[in-house]
């Protein structure tokens, strides 16, 4: 299992739901946070949260269907000189449920498209070669397993490209001490899944980052969280190892 003491992941979508409690998860085992949020102050209680469980960590804000902004993001951190060793590409947003669905507009694809699946791109573009350059990374992009409906059709074909974005680029480094890996929460009642969602969110934890911990070099698996609720950390990783492979033949 990796031990994650004293690297640096970026948290996006940090202030709040799965990506506050895995920005919380992460830093109870020693690793230092740059926490994303759209605004800077939205991230101030998980900050002075997570320093208090004795990390570094600082800010980060875009608004991810800037893309300018999110290139701005990338930079601020590079000038930082922080290596960025883990990404949890976590914030998403889900635009509409479209009852009418052969009326959705275009914008919600847009607008799905920008925040859900190009600016993950962008940021696992940015990343991953510096990762391939010091022989090791871990990105998880986060998921979805919604099918079968077109009412929220934006939000799933978003995520259905990143899918498969993910899934191409793991081929890369299949192999390799650098792996990137998908991630689901479930159904939970966040913000965006809604109050009436089954699961609580503490549910995802610690699925939703075991892909951070696995070390057994294997990329594009769609790693999802339910199936690790309760479990201890390690009980969790040995999980994702012998259950969990890649999509890549042998």
């Amino acid at each position: 299992m990796v031990n994650v003491k004293g690297r640096w992941a970026l948290i996006t979508g940090a202030s709040r739901g799965i990506g506050y409690l895995s920005a919380i998860f992460m830093a109870q085992q020693g690793c230092n946070l740059i926490l994303h949020s759209r605004k800077p102050e939205h991230t101030e209680k998980v900050l002075a949260e997570v320093k208090a469980l004795g990390v570094e960590a600082y800010c980060v804000s875009a608004e991810l269907s800037d893309l300018d902004a999110v290139a701005a993001m990338l930079k601020e951190i590079d000038e930082k000189g922080t290596v960025v060793d883990i990404v949890l590409n976590n914030a998403a947003v889900q635009i509409a449920y479209r009852t009418e669905y052969f009326t959705t507009p275009v914008s919600d694809y847009t607008e799905s498209f920008k925040i859900n699946t190009i600016a993950p791109a962008m940021i696992c573009y940015h990343f991953m070669p510096k990762m391939i350059e010091r022989g090791f990374g871990r990105i998880l992009n986060t998921t979805s397993g919604i099918r079968l409906e077109p009412q929220q059709a934006g939000y799933s074909a978003s995520k259905a490209a990143l899918d498969k974005i993910t899934i191409d680029l793991g081929s890369t480094v299949e192999g390799t001490d650098v792996m990137i890996n998908l991630t689901d929460p479930g159904w939970c009642r966040t913000d965006l899944g809604g109050p009436h969602a089954p699961n609580a969110p503490e549910s995802a934890i610690p699925g939703i980052v075991v892909g951070a911990f696995v070390d057994d070099k294997k990329s594009g698996r769609y790693l999802n969280a339910p199936y690790f609720t309760g479990m201890t950390l390690e009980d969790a990783v040995k999980k994702a190892e012998a259950e969990f492979d890649s999509p890549y033949g042998k």
